[in-house]
């Protein structure tokens, strides 16, 4: 099961935690800074505006952050490409030299598409990648019980 940061677990409502539990929760999360979400220039202006309501969205329940902006900005890349073939292959006479090019040509931008993904989710660069990681908990050295009080 994927692990869901706290804030989004408290926002759709769905889990009743303890305040410990939601502290323990709280200090396991990988935090990464939000103080710089900007679409990125590569993005045109509809693309742009779109990027700042769904940025918005995600801040509001804290899980939006600054390395999120390519993913999000891929996302609506992808979306915006999709709805583009949409409208190309429903204007299309069904001649499958073209239906064949197409398919061909989407193959290639989904193969680049899925390297890029897997990439941001390796380096921890997707909200549910990030979701996974739990902070490591530093461990206090283990004392030897045999050693002398007073010996080093």
């Amino acid at each position: 099961m994927q692990r869901e940061p706290i804030k989004l677990l408290e926002a759709k409502g769905k889990k009743h935690l303890t305040k410990s539990e939601i502290k323990e929760r709280e200090q396991s999360e990988v935090k990464a800074e939000s103080d710089n979400i900007i679409a990125p220039d590569y993005l045109m202006a509809e693309q742009k505006k779109e990027f700042d309501q769904i940025a918005n969205e995600l801040k509001r329940i804290d899980i939006m952050s600054n390395l999120d902006c390519d993913a999000l900005a891929r996302y609506i890349i992808a979306k915006d490409n999709y709805i583009k073939f949409c409208k190309i292959v429903d204007s299309l006479p069904a001649e499958w030299e073209m239906i064949n090019a197409i398919d061909a040509a989407t193959k290639i931008q989904d193969r680049a598409y899925k390297q890029c993904q897997s990439a941001a989710k390796e380096l921890g660069l997707t909200i549910s990648s990030r979701c996974k990681l739990v902070v490591p908990k530093k461990e206090e050295p283990k004392q030897n019980k045999f050693r002398v009080m007073g010996s080093g």
